[in-house]
């Protein structure tokens, strides 16, 4: 976490507090990086992508809670294998209305799609595996009689 009180932007001081749910705690992108297990390259790159908005104070990064949320939403997000695009889409929908309709009906379209698309690659990697296991009880088989040969055809030689 930042700590601010040390950091004066046009010469004000930006208060903050320690507790973990206030809406006026604010992380350093080393913080995040460390929380969340990324690198504050990653941070910067969604950053360059419009999904994340820190402030500048002296120079600074800084991260608010809202940001912080954006963040995790951004990892699961990647982790369930949206698109960039369809995270920042559901991130900016947030605003848009007070209930959040908006963001969770195109969150539940877009998970609802995820899934058919994974139960398609699901099937696709079930016939591969199933192929891959049948050319291998083939190639065994193989072996097994060429090496049946050889051992008979040493056998004849030795009489």
């Amino acid at each position: 976490m930042v700590d601010v009180k040390d950091i004066s932007a046009s010469g004000r001081r930006v208060p903050i507090t320690d507790e973990p749910h206030d809406a006026r705690r604010l992380y350093a992108i080393g913080d995040l990086a460390s929380e969340f297990g990324v690198s504050p390259r990653a941070i910067r790159f969604y950053e360059d992508h419009g999904l994340l908005a820190p402030r500048r104070i002296g120079g600074n990064r800084v991260y608010s809670l809202r940001e912080r949320a954006r963040l995790q939403l951004i990892l699961r997000g990647k982790r369930l294998g949206f698109a960039l695009a369809d995270i920042k889409e559901l991130l900016d929908l947030y605003d848009v209305d007070r209930d959040h309709l908006e963001q969770l009906r195109a969150t539940l379209s877009k998970g609802r799609a995820r899934i058919a698309e994974l139960e398609r690659q699901q099937q696709e990697i079930a016939l591969t595996l199933r192929e891959l296991r049948e050319i291998g009880a083939h190639i065994e088989d193989t072996i097994r009689r060429k090496e049946a040969r050889r051992s008979s055809a040493g056998r004849k030689g030795a009489s």
